[in-house]
C-alpha cells in the first residue's frame, strides 16, 4: 500500500461516529445562547435595607405610594444606620430627605397593595455605598475575602446543572446582592464558553493546573460550589432543599441544611433564604480563618499581612504629631470619658486639657507618634466621626448633631 493509500483511506466507522457524537455535544452545549445566561442584577456594591413596612394614606394611589417610598427611605437610613454603628434604631440621626434622595440608589418592592388612596407594602432601599459610606462613618471598615469564582450547581431528577442552562438556582445567585457581604463573589452570566468551562463535573476535578487557568481567566483568586438538591414531593406539591455550601477544589463542606418550600411558587422565595444562609455560612468561615486559598491554587507568594501595631510602631519612630481635638463635653463624665478614650488609642504618648467646658466644647492637645492622617483614619476606626476643624479635628460619637 503506498502513502497517498494510507493517508486517503477512509476512517473506520466507530472513530467517525465518535467523533461526530464530540462535536455534536459540544455544539449542543454552545448553542442557543437565548436559553441560557443571567446576568447579575446588581454589581454596584450598594448597601441594601430589606423588610421595611410602610402604610401610608393620600389623597390618591399616586401620592400615597409617594409618600410610602419617602417614608422606607427614612426607615431604612436609620435601621442602616444602626446596623453599621452596632446601636439601636432610635439613636439612629435622622437626615432631610433631600439628602436622603442624594444618597438613595433605588427602591426594591418586595410586596405592595395599592388602594385609592392608601398604599401598604413591604420595600426595600438601596444606598449608594460611596456617599452613604461617608454619613455613616464605615468607609473601608469592612473586610473583604479574596475573590471567589461562584459555581452554582443544582441537582434535580438526579441531573448536575450549573450552567448548560438557565435554572432556578442559577437566577437566585444573579439576584442576589452581594454588595453587602464580605465575601467577594465572581458570579458570571454563564454565556458563551462558561457552560463548557464551568460545569457540574468541573467542581469534582481536583487537577490544579485547569483550576488556575480558570481562575486566572475569571480574574478570581478561589471557588466556592454552592449546591442545591431539589425534591418535588408530588407535582404542584411541597418542594424540599438540601443545600450544601462547598470551597475550593477539593469541595470541602462548609455547611449543609434543609429548607422547605410550600409549592412551586414559593420556590424562588425559598432559594433566596438559602443563598442567605450560605452567605452567612461563607462569612463566619472567613471570620474563623477557614475559608483560605488552597496553595496549590496561588503562583505567586502571598505578601505577609503586617499587623496594624507594628506599622503603628514603625511610624512612631518617624515623627510625633502635636493635634488639637474638640469634644463635647456636656457633663464631667463625658470629660473623662473622651480623655480616656483618646489616651487609650495606639500610638497616643499624650493627652492635655487645653480648654475645659462643661456643657460646651473642650479642647484637648494630643501627642500622637505619627501624622496626623494616621491618628484621623484610627479615630474613624474606632467610631469617632471626625471633622476638620481649624488646622485640628472635631470629634463626637454616634453620628450625634454637633453643639452649636
Amino acid at each position: 500500500m503506498t502513502f497517498a493509500d494510507r493517508l486517503f483511506r477512509p476512517l473506520p466507522l466507530s472513530i467517525l461516529c465518535v467523533a461526530l457524537f464530540a462535536a455534536a455535544l459540544a455544539f449542543a452545549q454552545l448553542e442557543r445562547a437565548d436559553e441560557r445566561g443571567v446576568p447579575p442584577i446588581d454589581g454596584s456594591g450598594s448597601f441594601e435595607v430589606d423588610g421595611i413596612k410602610v402604610d401610608m394614606a393620600a389623597r390618591n394611589a399616586d401620592q400615597a405610594r409617594t409618600a410610602g417610598w419617602r417614608e422606607a427611605q427614612r426607615k431604612g437610613w436609620k435601621m442602616l444606620w444602626a446596623r453599621a454603628n452596632g446601636k439601636p434604631v432610635e439613636n439612629a440621626p435622622g437626615l432631610p430627605d433631600s439628602t436622603l434622595d442624594s444618597i438613595s440608589g433605588g427602591i426594591v418592592v418586595e410586596e405592595e397593595h395599592i388602594g385609592p388612596n392608601r398604599y401598604i407594602a413591604t420595600l426595600g432601599v438601596l444606598f449608594d455605598r460611596a456617599r452613604a459610606g461617608e454619613l455613616l462613618g464605615v468607609k473601608g471598615a469592612i473586610r473583604r475575602s479574596a475573590p471567589m469564582l461562584v459555581i452554582p450547581v443544582e441537582w434535580s431528577g438526579a441531573t448536575p446543572i450549573s450552567f448548560e442552562r438557565r435554572s432556578e438556582w442559577q437566577k437566585a445567585w444573579a439576584r442576589f446582592r452581594a454588595g453587602n457581604s464580605p465575601i467577594d463573589y465572581v458570579r458570571v452570566s454563564g454565556t458563551g464558553a462558561d457552560p463548557v468551562l464551568l460545569n457540574a463535573a468541573q467542581t469534582r476535578r481536583p487537577g490544579r493546573g485547569w483550576w488556575r487557568m480558570l481562575l486566572d481567566q475569571y480574574g478570581a483568586a478561589d471557588i466556592v460550589v454552592p449546591e442545591v438538591t431539589l425534591f418535588r414531593q408530588w407535582p404542584g406539591g411541597p418542594v424540599i432543599g438540601r443545600f450544601v455550601a462547598r470551597h475550593g477544589p477539593d469541595a470541602a463542606v462548609i455547611d449543609s441544611f434543609t429548607l422547605t418550600a410550600e409549592n412551586g411558587d414559593a420556590l424562588p422565595a425559598m432559594l433566596d433564604r438559602g443563598i442567605e444562609r450560605i452567605d452567612r455560612a461563607y462569612t463566619r468561615a472567613l471570620q474563623e480563618g477557614a475559608l483560605r486559598a488552597d496553595k496549590s491554587l496561588v503562583v505567586e507568594t502571598p505578601a505577609a499581612e503586617v499587623p496594624i501595631d507594628d506599622v503603628l510602631a514603625e511610624m512612631a519612630s518617624a515623627a510625633t504629631s502635636n493635634i488639637t481635638i474638640q469634644v463635647d463635653t456636656p457633663d464631667a463624665g463625658a470629660l473623662r470619658g473622651s480623655e480616656t478614650a483618646l489616651r487609650g488609642m495606639t500610638g497616643v504618648t499624650g493627652v492635655q486639657t487645653s480648654s475645659l467646658a462643661l456643657g460646651g466644647i473642650s479642647i484637648f492637645r494630643v501627642s500622637f507618634s505619627g501624622p496626623a492622617a494616621a491618628f484621623r483614619e484610627a479615630l474613624v476606626a474606632r467610631g469617632w466621626q471626625v471633622e476638620d476643624v481649624g488646622g485640628g479635628y472635631r470629634i463626637r460619637r454616634g453620628g450625634s448633631p454637633p453643639a452649636p
